[in-house]
């Protein structure tokens, strides 16, 4: 439904926002019928979709993960592989390699390029800690710049492209931890958790008694794309994109920002794509309450899945059981909105 008119916003940038908000809900309401609960796992994984980022989900086994991520490429119109990452996989195996191919008559044959599962819109990267770091580091390039090299030729990939990694965090034996620069290439760090009462109820509902959930594609990448551009022509006032800045600045060790739990649990801080994720989901949620315009509780709502994996604990942090999350949550209650509310004369 549109919304009312917005004094100074021109009226088509209005009907793509609503359009925008549409697609969205479309799609979110089409998950929701494979997926009970996860709700904020569902946004975060549809907004690193609308700003062209990829996510990265980790959860114990069974709470899901997979089957949220197949039920949203069922729900575009887009080309979509699964990854099963293993021990043995090479990076031939994600990125393609060259073979023998015949012509159809037979009459003679070549050395082609054979593209491998890389080459999709959607690719599901299926516990990506399981393989070694030589095969992890096959999705960088991809991931980055949206292209793939192989045997010195430079192969773009179809837009929209979006890579969505799951991971176990209990097992650790036979498994190859990612490492930060490719962590650093996810947009959002989403943490799957266990299921509620109800929401177990409804799962049995759904999955013993013999009901079929039929998900319809209702959008296409021409669409997605259009939406990623508007999210970026979002207005972020510039005291709110300073709030966003000192939000990661206080992040960094002995920093100008830095709090006492940062100075005391990390190791690392957050990068600049920390601001540019933060930046990004803000926008999407702005856009979600019908604003064109970014707010501080924007910023609030998406900085810890935008940080959780930009920052690094640590050897007291990890000894005394500290998580990243608690020392994020620190950072954004302490983090004034405004510099003159800041104490000790750091500005």
């Amino acid at each position: 439904m549109s919304q009312a008119p917005i004094p100074g916003i021109d009226p088509q940038v209005q009907a793509q926002c609503d359009a925008f908000r549409h697609d969205y809900r479309a799609v979110q309401a089409e998950i929701a019928k494979a997926i009970v609960g996860h709700v904020d796992i569902i946004d975060g994984v549809l907004t690193c979709l609308f700003v062209g980022g990829h996510a990265l989900l980790e959860g114990v086994p069974g709470l899901g993960k997979t089957a949220l991520i197949r039920a949203l490429a069922d729900a575009l119109s887009l080309k979509f592989n699964r990854i099963q990452f293993t021990p043995d996989l090479m990076p031939a195996d994600v990125i393609g390699t060259k073979g023998i191919t015949e012509t159809p008559d037979g009459s003679r044959s070549a050395l082609t390029f054979l593209p491998g599962p890389i080459f999709a819109q959607i690719v599901l990267a299926d516990e990506i800690n399981r393989a070694t770091p030589k095969t992890q580091s096959a999705l960088l390039e991809a991931m980055q710049e949206k292209q793939v090299t192989s045997f010195g030729e430079v192969r773009k990939l179809e837009q929209p492209f979006f890579v969505m990694a799951t991971q176990n965090p209990l097992e650790q034996e036979g498994t190859y931890p990612l490492p930060e620069a490719q962590l650093d290439r996810f947009f959002y760090k989403l943490i799957v958790n266990y299921s509620n009462r109800d929401e177990l109820r409804e799962i049995l509902d759904r999955t013993t008694t013999g009901r079929q959930t039929v998900i319809q594609p209702v959008l296409d990448g021409k669409r997605i794309m259009e939406h990623q551009e508007l999210v970026k022509r979002v207005v972020i006032a510039p005291h709110v994109q300073e709030y966003a800045i000192r939000c990661v600045l206080a992040t960094h060790p002995q920093g100008q920002f830095a709090i006492p739990m940062v100075n005391q649990f990390l190791r690392v801080g957050a990068s600049p794509r920390a601001a540019q994720a933060i930046t990004l989901g803000a926008k999407v949620r702005a856009l979600l309450d019908g604003r064109f315009h970014v707010s501080f509780q924007d910023i609030k709502d998406v900085a810890i899945p935008a940080m959780r994996h930009r920052v690094i604990l640590n050897f007291e942090g990890e000894a005394e059981g500290i998580t990243t999350d608690m020392v994020l949550e620190k950072v954004i209650a302490e983090t004034p909105v405004k510099v003159e509310e800041m104490t000790g004369g750091r500005r």
